[in-house]
């Protein structure tokens, strides 16, 4: 590569394609593929053109001093500058360097403009994109709440990525933009501030709370009672699964929380948080104006409707992963006085969906000489299209994230009208905007966004979603249905906010206090916040914006709009909301679990958190440490990271042991169970052989219960009417139904949920649930065991099907494997290109709900969906002896050498050392890169 180039030259003539040229060039990729020297020419020199510089000298226009990036072996950037401005605008040049491709899509997601990139087929995802208004958001957010700092910043970062595209043909840029060109004329255009601040709106979208779990229980109502519907969400298991907080209360007087405080036996109000998953007095189920319903009318019709809704949300891309129990984190922090190091050590580890390139960007930002024009030293990781660091830590401070789970989402039902929308004061008119989505190729499609003081109508955005509510289950008094009724979106990231502003205060916070002052900007998405510093300290703070609702309504069912108390009357105050700091027992675990015990707390925060099984584990761990004096150590942190124990397989493995086997072959299955410590190593077959006896218990118990809207898409099965009543052994009562739900959000999905709901039917042997029709091959089954017995089996024929007949040759990691698949091109591009975007599999150990969370949908079938996207372990005060790694790697580009180096390694469980002082990142750096003014 030449030594010194400028960033800011001019732009490189157009190619303008004909379809000869189309042809032609397909012919050659095609021939790539085949081993033919001119397609491999082409397919090399295309590859190498839009790799990085990483030595030598590059011109970067607007910057005022010169900045260098260091790159160590695995190539993972720190950045050096003399001022705030330069050291941002180089952080945007060496995102984009790195992954600009995952940039321009993710922009083009959180602006409903995906059409312009891939075409048609985009337009209906675009189309609710635009309805929900990210972008519109992000623009308002910028223009009236960042403060004149955070724009500052903004302005940097954009202009460093611009500097970077300016004068760069896009086969330069990235491979996918030259398979790109074999379609459409697609250019990227300039880097705004406000993509980088729109992309906040997609990390909220996918951790936005218990919407998914809404929908299911409205579904659901078509045909199970509300007794059974409330089996199957039943309350957070404080007696087994403590909560984040274990101890404070708000101070009645002060109105502040109090982290030491113990709360009265009259805390709690009448409306406060249940921390459960019952369906509760909520939504259309109390509230003056407002009614449960009955009729198998209206359960059908809301069936159908809802239904309509959640195709709608799986067409939405997941940036983070399909909405659901999986997304979630570990994070934990333990106190000096039980480390080796005599300081506190900090772990997290976010559960995302595994994305090629991963989510993250590993990164350092480091001022020369921290000082007023220059006062960032930071390192952790980052998002690429965003300036500042997420995750990670200072020379003061260190900081984790998971997801808090917070329910800051609500569905209305509208009663609408050409003319408007009922409120409580009558007839309200339309908020109306026009959007016009343009696709690549030429055309256009315009829509109309209409919104209701609740929130944009998304139920325009469907045909089917049109007809919601023309027969939902509600009492009178209630409008007149007329032609059905809207659903409305109530959303906290659709209101203005200040969370970018957030991140810059975090990376520069110098102690707790800071730490919660950059909280209390942190508006969207609610995410528990752990810290530790460097005087020894830890703590927790819940920060967000999270509804208050009225009371009788708790968000666990849609509202009736028309009902004036049923909308939100105002967020918890930040100093209300629960933290805590240096707690007496030495440590701190955030997993998803509740955060503190409804009983002492007013609020309700969520009735849908995590049933806490990995924060539990990690507590047990930590427990078992320290007894009698123990102390914990960076690698007892990487050790716990990786932990495969599985909670249910501890709770049924003892009753599947019991079963009396009489087939032979299921009997060699069952003795893999014998001795088994319930850890999921990749080459364990009683993990391999258990997991599936799980999938089938599910199966056989609730999922062939459950609604078609529910139930994995494709897959029929003979199944009772909604309205049966008729003997469960009955064949000619049973009907042909085929599901409807995408794999990765079908139920029953296995999670730690559905642990606590076979818990609690462990001791009913006769429970109704336990009841399976026969079929051509079984008898009826009616108690507990005879269901196990039947999934016993079921397994064993399934595994051999999947894995051989001779159960000595079983693994986990044989079914549970991860593939790494590339944005878009990598998922729904032709097959020549998915073989170059796409790596893996590999065999993995973990599973749901284990503290090593590499999820799976036991609807779905048993490949990866869920994995710690990054570990870290930070060894506070002693910065350089942390460690950390990612899920792939530095690079965007499929055959850099940087593409998924660290995915071996990350699949082992092993971390990298993380060079973090000056001395340390010079001792590790392989290539420096000088931009100059």
């Amino acid at each position: 590569m030449p030594s010194n180039t400028t960033a800011s030259s001019a732009e490189k003539p157009a190619r303008r394609r004909g379809r000869r040229a189309r042809l032609v060039l397909l012919a050659l990729v095609l021939a790539l593929v085949a081993g033919v020297g001119c397609g491999a020419y082409w397919g090399v020199s295309t590859v190498r053109a839009s790799f990085p510089q990483t030595t030598g000298t590059i011109k970067l226009k607007g910057l005022s001093a010169p900045v260098d990036v260091k790159r160590d072996a695995n190539g993972i950037p720190q950045l050096y500058a003399s001022t705030d401005e330069d050291l941002f605008r180089a952080q945007g040049f060496v995102h984009a360097q790195d992954r600009f491709w995952e940039m321009d899509v993710r922009r083009h997601v959180t602006a409903g403009r995906l059409s312009e990139m891939f075409g048609a087929g985009q337009v209906e995802t675009d189309a609710f994109l635009r309805t929900l208004g990210w972008h519109r958001v992000a623009q308002q957010e910028f223009d009236e709440k960042l403060s004149p700092e955070t724009k500052k910043y903004l302005q940097s970062y954009a202009d460093g990525v611009n500097a970077y595209l300016a004068g760069r043909d896009n086969s330069d840029i990235s491979l996918e933009y030259a398979a790109l060109g074999l379609t459409n004329d697609y250019k990227p255009e300039k880097w705004t501030p406000v993509d980088s601040v729109a992309w906040l709106k997609a990390m909220a979208w996918d951790l936005r709370g218990n919407m998914q779990d809404e929908i299911d229980r409205s579904l659901m109502t078509s045909r199970l009672s509300e007794q059974q519907i409330k089996q199957l969400y039943p309350a957070y298991p404080y007696d087994l699964h403590q909560p984040v907080v274990t101890a404070g209360a708000l101070d009645d007087d002060a109105k502040k929380w109090d982290p030491k405080g113990r709360p009265s036996s009259d805390s709690s109000d009448s409306s406060g948080s249940s921390g459960s998953s019952s369906q509760g007095g909520a939504g259309l189920g109390s509230g003056p104006g407002a009614g449960s319903g009955s009729g198998s009318d209206a359960g059908q019709g809301a069936q159908t409707q809802l239904s309509g809704l959640s195709d709608v949300l799986d067409r939405v891309p997941a940036l983070l992963g399909p909405n659901g129990n999986g997304i979630g984190s570990n994070s934990w922090v333990v106190s000096g006085k039980y480390t080796t190091t005599d300081k506190p050590l900090l772990a997290n580890d976010p559960h995302l969906a595994p994305q090629l390139p991963s989510l993250w960007a590993q990164m350092g930002l480091h001022c020369r000489a921290v000082s007023e024009k220059c006062s960032f030293d930071v390192s952790g990781y980052t998002f690429s299209g965003m300036p500042g660091v997420v995750i990670g830590h200072n020379e003061d401070i260190a900081w984790g994230f998971t997801n808090l789970g917070a329910d800051v989402t609500d569905l209305y039902l509208e009663k609408i009208s050409p003319t408007g929308w009922t409120s409580g004061r009558g007839i309200r008119p339309f908020k109306v905007r026009e959007e016009t989505i343009r696709i690549a190729g030429g055309g256009s499609k315009k829509i109309t966004v209409r919104e209701t003081d609740h929130g944009p109508l998304i139920s325009d955005r469907s045909a089917e979603l049109e007809r919601v509510g023309e027969r939902a289950p509600v009492r009178t008094p209630a409008p007149d249905r007329g032609n059905g009724f809207g659903v409305a979106l109530r959303w906290t990231a659709l209101d203005p906010g200040n969370t970018m502003d957030a991140v810059f205060k975090l990376n520069r916070a110098k102690d707790f206090a800071g730490f919660r002052a950059a909280a209390k900007d942190f508006d969207v998405p609610s995410q528990n916040l752990i810290y530790a510093d460097a005087e020894g300290h830890i703590g927790y703070q819940a920060p967000g914006r999270i509804p208050v609702r009225a009371e009788g309504f708790d968000g666990s069912m849609p509202a009736p709009g028309w009902n004036p108390t049923s909308g939100w009357k105002g967020y918890i105050p930040f100093d209300e909301l629960p933290y805590e700091y240096d707690p007496k027992r030495g440590y701190i675990v955030t997993a998803n679990q509740a955060v503190v015990d409804a009983e002492k707390y007013p609020y309700l925060i969520t009735k849908d958190y995590g049933y806490g099984s990995r924060s539990q584990r990690i507590n047990d761990i930590i427990e078992s440490k320290i007894k009698d004096g123990g102390k914990i150590s960076t690698d007892d942190m990487r050790t716990m990271q990786t932990d495969n124990q599985s909670e249910i397989a501890k709770l049924l493995t003892p009753h599947l042991l019991r079963i009396d086997v009489s087939d032979p072959h299921v009997r060699e299955a069952q003795k893999l169970l014998e001795g088994w410590d319930y850890t999921q190593e990749p080459d364990s077959g009683a993990a391999a052989y258990f997991n599936a006896v799980w999938r089938h218990v599910l199966k056989l118990a609730f999922g062939n219960k459950l609604p078609k809207e529910l139930r994995i898409r494709g897959e029929c099965l003979n199944v009772r009417p909604a309205d049966s009543t008729g003997p469960v052994d009955d064949l000619n009562s049973l009907v042909r139904e085929c599901g409807q739900r995408d794999a990765d959000s079908a139920q029953p999905d296995g999670g730690d949920r559905w642990y606590e709901v076979v818990r609690g039917l462990m001791d009913d042997e006769d429970s109704e649930w336990w009841q399976s029709p026969k079929t051509r091959k079984d008898v009826a089954t009616t108690t507990r065991d005879q269901l196990l017995a039947r999934a016993m089996k079921d397994a064993r024929w399934e595994l051999t099907a999947e894995l051989g007949k001779d159960v000595n040759s079983w693994s986990w990691g044989r079914l549970h494997q991860l593939t790494l698949k590339n944005q878009t091109l990598g998922t729904e591009g032709p097959d020549v290109l998915r073989w170059m975007l796409n790596r893996g599999p590999w065999n993995l150990g973990g599973g749901e709900a284990a503290v090593n969370a590499t999820g799976w949908n036991a609807a779905g079938g048993y490949d990866v969906i869920w994995v710690p996207s990054m570990r870290m372990v930070v060894n506070v005060g002693d910065w350089d002896k942390s460690r950390w790694i990612n899920l792939t790697g530095a690079s965007g580009h499929a055959y850099s050498a940087h593409y998924t180096d660290q995915t071996d390694k990350w699949a082992k469980g092993e971390l990298l050392d993380w060079a973090y002082s000056d001395r340390a990142v010079e001792a590790a750096t392989e290539d420096t890169l000088a931009l100059r003014p």
